[in-house]
């Protein structure tokens, strides 16, 4: 039996389709904050897909070390064939006597061992791979502030070649209009033919730069995608006609962001786990001088019984229970040099721990620096669009009344255009310089 859907109800169904295909695409191109790029980058990356995996990698090889502190214990049986049982009890080459005993035999029992002391070795290990993955974790932090800051490095690009390629477009707009104007007065012979071309020259050269600021827009927003775990081709926008909020960026002493550093950053808490993991592996050789002792425990049904004398053709059970102790002489001697050996480990991990540290400090200078000697040129820059758009007013007007030379206005709009790029590269050097900041020290 055939169906048939109603006209209005077709319609319905139409209309939903295309609204849900329109929220869909809304979504996708729906502008995003550095913020928001950050928790899907954190989500997707696949750097840091890898470093989660390896995380947990750390954790199983935890469980498996205290796997180790159970019990041995193991179940087994035999089945066999066996030969005649002959005792030469007059010789090799007298007529031996044969034993009666069943062709065939099996056997099924069990072995039970039990670690009751090694030196501590095996608690001993869970502690290290326990320590092991605590680095893990580090490292898992110190990659997510790594990508972190790639993505802020990207996301400022894209918003740079976003203003300028609006810069540019203005720009472009208002010197067509000039150029029409200019036309005109040319025509009227108020100005020469050369004003003319020079406009023109001007007009196809910042064309020329637009198209090379959206080709450079296409490239970063591909790397912001890589970053972000996304498709390179997908459609990325992002919130940048805001303008910035200078005023998210603290200032503390250099002396505050270095204290913060040796407690939050995870590249110096990596070499103080190494000198830790160093400091065990020294107990953990050490042990070696020391005795084992361990519970064993073992039990077996065999048939027929052809082990002891009389022997029998019944089934027969034995088991042993006790404690053995055992004493390796040999690594009184053998284990002086691995112990030397875990030393000198110890003493390159406080050495690398040391110079870690002289490293973070010079890091956080910089960074320290560098941050101010941006914001610093954020005032100059703000100063400077000021003068030169008051330059450009000027010279604008005493050119149109035949005071001033084309080139003069030509050259004050081209300062005026260069001084509105430094700004905004300003503000991103602002903002890319505190959040380096923020990385170095550990909690970005």
């Amino acid at each position: 039996m055939k169906r048939y859907i109603s006209i209005p109800m077709l319609g319905v169904i139409l209309l939903l389709s295309v609204t849900a295909l329109h929220a869909q695409d809304a979504e996708t191109t729906r502008a995003l904050s550095l913020e928001e790029i950050w928790k899907i980058a954190e989500t997707n990356n696949r750097q840091l897909k890898l470093s989660d995996l390896s995380l947990q990698q750390s954790n199983l090889e935890v469980l498996e070390a205290k796997d180790r502190l159970l019990p041995e214990l193991s179940v087994g049986g035999d089945v066999k064939l066996n030969s005649k049982f002959l005792i030469y009890d007059n010789g090799l080459f007298s007529s031996p006597q044969d034993v009666p005993v069943k062709s065939y035999g099996y056997g099924v029992g069990y072995n039970l061992n039990f670690n009751l002391f090694n030196g501590g070795k095996d608690r001993r290990n869970v502690k290290m791979k326990q320590e092991e993955e605590t680095r893990r974790q580090y490292e898992v932090d110190l990659q997510k502030h790594n990508v972190k800051y790639n993505v802020a490095i990207a996301y400022f690009d894209l918003y740079k070649y976003l203003h300028f390629r609006d810069f540019l477009a203005a720009e472009i707009a208002a010197e067509k209009k000039q150029l029409s104007l200019i036309e005109s007065l040319h025509k009227n012979g108020i100005v020469l033919n050369s004003d003319v071309l020079r406009t023109s020259v001007k007009l196809s050269q910042l064309e020329l730069n637009l198209s090379d600021i959206k080709k450079r827009s296409d490239i970063t927003a591909q790397r912001l995608n890589i970053l972000m775990g996304r498709d390179n081709e997908a459609a990325i926008d992002i919130t940048y006609q805001g303008g910035f909020e200078m005023e998210a960026i603290k200032e503390s002493d250099y002396a505050d962001y270095l204290a913060i550093a040796f407690q939050q950053s995870p590249a110096y808490k990596m070499v103080n786990s190494d000198i830790k993991l160093s400091e065990i592996n020294i107990r953990q050789v050490k042990a070696t001088l020391l005795p084992k002792a361990s519970l064993y425990s073992n039990y077996n049904y065999t048939y027929p019984q052809i082990s002891f004398y009389p022997y029998s053709n019944d089934l027969w059970a034995f088991g042993q229970t006790g404690i053995k102790v055992q004493f390796s002489i040999d690594n009184l001697y053998k284990s002086r040099h691995s112990i030397a050996r875990a030393q000198v480990i110890n003493n390159q991990a406080k050495e690398n721990a040391s110079i870690k540290k002289d490293e973070i400090s010079i890091q956080v200078k910089e960074a320290y620096l560098q941050q101010q000697q941006a914001s610093e040129s954020v005032e100059t820059a703000e100063k400077n669009i000021t003068k030169t758009a008051e330059t450009v007013r000027v010279i604008r007007n005493s050119y149109l009344n035949q005071e001033s030379l084309l080139t003069d206005l030509l050259d004050a709009e081209n300062a005026l255009l260069e001084a509105k790029f430094n700004l905004t590269t300003a503000q991103t050097n602002l903002k890319l310089s505190h959040i380096r900041l923020l990385a170095i020290i550990g909690i970005l």
